[in-house]
């Protein structure tokens, strides 16, 4: 089965082809950083990291850039609220925001660029766009107009007439249009100005991701990602702009996560119902956040809430208790042993057709651990390390595809389980002989350290829980 990616721009999945063989050219719209990141901000980096990693597992070179909007309204905004420079205030907030994606595990992008660093492709790209009648300059501020653009709308599926009867437009009567959109904007007492053709001034939004896609992987992009929030007016601008410019298609497939939802709502610093990043690593793995957004499909609306954080977290610690040692106190059947060599190859086959079909992680995710029961079912049928490792390092593999750490350390070290199936050997010697207190005294300290004993006939197994 080959790739199938849903394009925003058509409405429907197709199948995935690149620009250059071998090589997906990927941009994905990053943060705004003029405040501390929450966890919506985080869900769309961890959906593209994934896009990512399972375009690399299927033999790509990515080519992936994620911009920071340090020069923005918000950004100026937040800065005189607190009295600092602008720039300064983005680059903290920027440090914090890698050291959140580390923790993420998140791989890091090819390049992030920053708005203040791209002026110059910036300014030739305005340019440009005015020297094709694109474009035009009103004392300092640079506007796009909008109805030069015949296809305008093609991406959210707005039209220009529709948006002059009921759109809310801001009224400027420096425009010519009230749907035109701002490429430079004039320089402002306090804040941050660089030269250009116009005079001082800073760049808008729209154009400065454009102008970063075309000056670090060119013309035309495979993927353009970001979250849905952005379809409209960020992405249809980009289009215009983009295409305007060229005469070419700016991006193959559009590709938009949906939004993480906090009490029904958009999670947003505007509606100051956010989830910090620090805050939730503060009291969460990691891991467990990536467990909540894929047991979700990338594209619906994710709802986030204490709940669904418990089932995501006892989620990630099936998938490592999986990775428990063999026990070694009876040989398995060679039909066992057979069983779970095939569940092996299946749960591949399987797994791949899921993420091949527009990154079903759900169902990606139903395939890990359809593999996790069968290697729990073999080690109690007494599978051995030779043919259960095998079964754990696929696990491992596949679950790494997702961006999901496990590590036999954090699982539980050799030495460790060994004392553990020491300990379940004497609470059996003392339940045998009705030392009841002792035995529920070995039973409830060890559930203290997050190991959980299943009585099952015959015989005591252990999981992390």
């Amino acid at each position: 089965m080959s790739l199938m990616i849903y394009n925003t721009i058509s409405h429907t999945k197709e199948s995935f082809e690149t620009i250059e063989p071998g090589v997906v050219r990927m941009y994905v719209c990053g943060p705004t950083v003029y405040d501390k990141a929450h966890v919506g901000h985080a869900m769309s980096s961890i959906v593209f990291d994934v896009i990512r990693r399972w375009l690399e597992y299927k033999g790509f070179r990515v080519k992936h850039v994620m911009n920071y909007t340090d020069v923005e309204d918000k950004v100026i905004r937040r800065a005189n609220e607190l009295g600092v420079d602008p720039l300064s205030l983005a680059n903290k907030y920027v440090e914090e925001y890698d050291q959140h994606l580390r923790d993420l595990n998140v791989l890091p992008a090819t390049v992030n660029p920053r708005a203040s660093t791209e002026i110059e492709a910036i300014t030739i790209m305005v340019e440009g766009l005015i020297e094709r009648g694109y474009a035009y300059e009103v004392d300092g501020d640079v506007y796009f107009r909008v109805a030069q653009d015949e296809d305008y709308g093609k991406l959210s599926g707005r039209c220009l007439d529709e948006m002059h009867a009921g759109a809310r437009l801001t009224v400027n009567e420096r425009k010519e249009d009230p749907a035109d959109f701002a490429l430079w904007k004039a320089a402002k007492p306090g804040e941050p100005a660089w030269d250009s053709p116009w005079g001082l001034g800073r760049p808008g939004w729209h154009i400065e991701c454009s102008a970063m896609s075309f000056q670090h992987l060119g013309e035309q992009i495979d993927i353009h990602g970001g979250g849905n929030d952005l379809i409209f007016p960020h992405h249809e601008n980009e289009i215009a702009q983009s295409e305007s410019l060229t005469g070419k298609p700016f991006a193959r497939y559009w590709v938009h996560n949906g939004m993480l939802q906090l009490h029904g709502e958009k999670m947003s610093k505007s509606l100051g119902n956010i989830v910090s990043v620090e805050e939730f690593l503060s009291e969460h793995d990691g891991n467990v956040l990536r467990m909540v957004i894929l047991n979700a499909g990338y594209r619906k609306p994710l709802k986030f809430n204490k709940d669904v954080i418990k089932q995501a977290k006892r989620a990630w610690e099936r998938l490592r208790a999986a990775l428990r040692p063999a026990s070694q106190s009876f040989e398995a059947s060679p039909q066992a042993v057979t069983d779970l060599a095939e569940k092996v190859k299946e749960t591949r086959v399987s797994f791949e057709a899921a993420m091949d079909d527009d990154f079903n992680t759900p169902g990606a995710l139903g395939h890990l651990f359809e593999l996790v029961r069968a290697i729990n079912q073999a080690r109690d049928a007494g599978v051995g390390t030779g043919e259960l490792g095998k079964a754990q390092e696929d696990l491992r593999i596949l679950s790494g595809v997702l961006g999901l750490e496990l590590e036999v350390d954090q699982v539980m070290g050799h030495e460790a389980a060994s004392f553990i199936d020491l300990l379940i050997e004497v609470r059996q010697e003392l339940r045998q002989v009705q030392q009841w207190t002792l035995a529920d005294l070995i039973r409830d300290r060890l559930v203290n350290l997050g190991v959980i004993l299943e009585d099952g006939k015959g015989e005591t197994t252990w999981r992390i829980g």
